[in-house]
């Protein structure tokens, strides 16, 4: 399997299989990627095309080789909120709010620990299934960070880079997409259990 760097030299030396191979590496992922930000198939694949495009128009002049991953998550991260500017925007809620006046933002929350149980592959699915809803609930300023650090797996540093943030701000915002989560799995646990 050819590296980033190897593959990126022979996008530039203009080898007929050479961009094929970089969409079936890093396809799927952005595919996936934009599923998971954009919330619908269509504007999903609209992302996908138009990150693939950015990256066939300009992968020339990626400085870095080795950092061609960071550079098309930027794209892709790019395309997502461009297509997210475009809609209207969403009321956003704090999160725990149930629509009365009298709520404590500040008072702590239980997080129940589910993460001993057993191994049911069928109760996996519906985690998955609730992670992925949970996941889409998030702000999108949340929803991103959470994607691409521990979907994508993308460094603190790396993220920072693809969002143009501070890491203090990307660990931030990571933070509180993490505690969001936690809630709501934890909510979803008390009613499984």
């Amino acid at each position: 399997m050819l590296s980033d760097e190897q593959l990126l030299r022979k996008i530039r030396d203009g080898e007929a299989d050479a961009f094929d191979a970089f969409v079936a590496r890093y396809g799927r992922r952005l595919l996936a990627f934009g599923m998971r930000m954009c919330g619908h198939r269509e504007d999903a694949e609209d992302v996908f095309q138009e990150t693939l495009l950015k990256a066939y128009q300009s992968l020339e002049a990626v400085r870095d080789p080795g950092a061609v991953r960071t550079w098309l998550f930027r794209v892709a991260s790019n395309q997502c909120l461009m297509k997210r500017r475009k809609e209207k925007p969403e009321r956003e809620v704090p999160l725990g709010y149930d629509g009365g006046d009298d709520v404590d933002f500040a008072a702590p929350i239980e997080i129940v620990d589910w993460s001993h149980r057993p191994d049911d592959e069928a109760a996996r699915a519906e985690l998955h299934a609730v992670l992925d809803a949970a996941i889409a609930e998030l702000a999108p300023d949340l929803r991103i960070v959470v994607l691409l650090r521990d979907v994508e797996g993308l460094s603190t540093k790396e993220a920072a880079e693809v969002l143009h943030l501070g890491s203090s701000a990307v660990k931030m915002r990571l933070h509180r997409g993490r505690m969001a989560l936690r809630e709501r799995l934890a909510s979803y646990h008390r009613q499984a259990v």
